[in-house]
């Protein structure tokens, strides 16, 4: 018997294929004589896994000492039996932070008040989550006594999941913390100044500039030493010289967490939890987070995503942005896509998502290569609105769409087709450092403003640093540009990150870049090197004269046949290079009639067509034309409903909000 293993469709379990369909059930708010019925409800519905968090705050009844079965509400152990006797596999998220809309987010108010353990603001103050039902202070991803405390919880938990560890029972994976964004208060100058964060930051500083000589160097200032440099308490940079102190303290927001989530395996492992997956989940807005995947990549075996969506224009292209990237990053490393949460409902001090929202949400995350995702919530419970299941183990009406999509998943081999993105757009890890950094609204996170779509433009200063132009701002529009004249015609593209450039790049054909004047010596190599493999590569609105961290290169950058871009670029123009491209690169192109319509085409192994996913994110049913790869009939899967093309076109209604599943015959 071997360790699971990951694929890009899913799991390998000892040769076994494995899809990554999971339904989140809370054991500990659900009557245990319904915990059989739950399961077999999502299994009913054709999941093959059960995501379950384990809540600290919950098992710990007395400092240091636990329940995790005396209680029969809390026997995890026989809770995970269940799920093993009914032939599935389980999902383990002990956290430490689970938020699973727990006061505290799961963990003990003991630790969250003890000041050692939390994370502490420039003044020193102790940092504050306004979050519904009550404000608690948040721990630091740097103490040392709340790694001690989590650490005596893994162990004590240990213990209880031993048994029930692949392959003598069914938990292949186990999530490291969750949503890891700093508890949301994410802002570059919120956190964390704690003493152990201090002291990470200052040895970030000496493993990056060696000596005092190097920092005085590197900042500009011939007074600093890295036994006493401060972080910066906020942004006050006047010239671009200025900025490199800014970016490494955001840079060390990156490190800190992937270090604390290396923390954390560690922890588990160190507890007997080992021959298992480990996995962290990204939350919504995760490209205005320091969560770095690139980082990540060191502490866990898969990142996945959060999704949390309204069924429209706006979000629509939200869920492109991130499930592309998701997408491209893990086919670079040959491992699913996947939703560790896919919204079904939502809590009850959030704006409300019905069922016509979750339902898009799931099918653009799948048309836009998602491959795996984790039902939350599955089943009901208190503090969530809505779910397929209820919380006596019944199907409600909206289980029908869950378990005819699975269906329709499973008989398309959906999971083993990908979606082919010849043109990436590139967004260097620098650019999101200078927007965090730069962010306008202190302590609303920035976090915030990316779920409802916004970016560089309505939430960062517009300051110069003595260029023409607002340096925040440029970058993103540049993109931004390119982003809509490829949408209108139909060429299928991917967001991907700079820091991911040795495995997100591959493959593609033209790769559009934003730089504000800075990009790593490391990128830029990568971008000369698909030159010299036949690539197209596209760079502005700055010449990057600079490294990621905005420090001068000591020489010209080699730019040999990379096509540069400088200043604002009119959609016009924009347009024009699309259509230049799409004809030198001979780039495939599925536009839609009307353009409000998007249609994503996924191929087999051997690049023939198979799905067709065309989504209508706008509030009025559509009927559209799209192209058909091949002029092949297409027969919608979840409706078995069948359609006849013409002239390489097929016309079809998609209703309001929705999409449709399509099977290329």
């Amino acid at each position: 018997m071997s360790p699971p293993k990951l694929t890009p469709a899913g799991l390998d379990l000892d040769g076994e294929p494995w899809p990554l369909y999971a339904a989140s059930i809370h054991y500990w708010r659900l009557d245990p004589a319904v915990w059989v019925a739950a399961v077999e409800a999502a299994r009913g519905l054709g999941f093959r896994m059960v995501d379950l968090y384990v809540p600290w705050a919950v098992h710990e009844v007395n400092v240091g000492h636990f329940d995790f079965g005396t209680t029969p509400r809390l026997d995890v152990g026989r809770f995970l039996r269940i799920i093993g006797e009914a032939g599935l596999k389980a999902i383990v998220r002990p956290g430490p932070h689970i938020n699973a809309e727990l006061t505290g987010f799961g963990i003990p108010q003991r630790v969250l008040w003890d000041p050692a353990c939390q994370a502490r603001s420039p003044r020193g103050n102790p940092v504050i989550l306004p979050m519904l039902p009550s404000a608690f202070p948040v721990p630091s991803y740097a103490s040392d006594a709340f790694h001690r405390e989590t650490a005596l919880f893994f162990q004590n938990l240990g213990p209880v999941l031993i048994p029930h560890l692949h392959p003598k029972g069914p938990v292949v994976m186990v999530q490291v913390d969750n949503e890891g964004a700093l508890y949301f208060r994410d802002s570059a100058y919120e956190q964390d100044y704690h003493p152990d964060a201090v002291a990470l930051y200052r040895a970030f500083l000496r493993e990056r500039h060696g000596d005092d000589e190097g920092l005085r160097r590197a900042y500009g200032d011939p007074f600093l030493s890295l036994d006493t440099i401060s972080p910066p308490r906020r942004f006050d940079a006047r010239t671009l010289d200025q900025l490199p102190r800014h970016l490494e303290w955001v840079e060390f927001h990156e490190e800190l967490l992937a270090r604390a989530m290396r923390r954390f395996r560690e922890a588990l492992e160190a507890a007997g939890i080992t021959g298992v997956l480990f996995s962290h989940n990204l939350p919504p807005g995760q490209d205005a987070t320091p969560l770095n995947p690139a980082r990540l990549r060191s502490s866990v075996d898969l990142v996945g995503l959060d999704y949390y969506h309204k069924a429209d224009p706006n979000q629509r292209r939200i869920l492109a942005r991130r499930t592309t990237e998701l997408v491209a990053r893990c086919e670079g490393l040959s491992v699913p896509p996947y939703a560790a949460e896919m919204g079904a409902g939502f809590p009850p001090f959030f704006p409300p998502l019905d069922e016509r929202d979750s339902e898009f949400t799931l099918l653009a995350a799948l048309a836009y290569g998602l491959r795996g995702f984790n039902l939350y919530m599955a089943v009901a419970r208190d503090r969530w609105v809505g779910g397929p299941i209820n919380d006596r183990g019944q199907h409600r009406p909206s289980a029908r769409f869950y378990a005819r999509l699975i269906a329709a998943l499973d008989r398309l081999h959906f999971a083993e087709l990908r979606r082919a993105t010849p043109v990436r757009l590139l967004t260097p890890r620098s650019l999101r450092r200078l927007t965090r950094a730069m962010h306008a609204f202190g302590p609303a996170t920035g976090t915030f403003f990316s779920v409802l779509g916004a970016g560089a433009r309505e939430r960062c200063l517009e300051d110069t640093l003595g260029l023409e132009g607002p340096l925040a701002l440029e970058g993103e529009a540049f993109l931004r540009a390119f982003e809509e004249s490829l949408e209108v015609r139909g060429v299928p593209f991917a967001f991907v990150g700079g820091e991911d450039a040795d495995i997100v790049l591959g493959g593609a054909r033209w790769v559009i870049g934003a730089t504000t004047g800075g990009l790593k010596p490391a990128l830029l190599d990568r971008l000369g090197g698909i030159v010299r493999e036949g690539a197209k590569v596209t760079l502005g609105p700055r010449v990057p004269t600079r490294d990621g961290a905005m420090h001068l290169l000591s020489s010209a950058p080699d730019l040999t046949g990379i096509e540069i871009i400088e200043g604002v670029l009119a959609p016009s123009e924009a347009d024009r290079l699309v259509s230049r491209a799409i004809e030198q690169l001979a780039l495939p192109c599925h536009a839609c009639d009307p353009d409000t319509i998007f249609a994503c085409i996924h191929e087999d192994r051997g690049g023939v067509p198979r799905a067709l996913v065309v989504l209508n994110p706008t509030a009025e049913d559509v009927v559209g034309r799209v192209g058909v790869p091949g002029g092949r009939e297409v027969t919608d899967v979840l409706e078995e409903h069948r359609f006849q093309s013409f002239g390489g076109v097929v016309e079809l209604r998609v209703p309001a909000r929705s999409g449709r599943l399509l099977a290329l015959e």
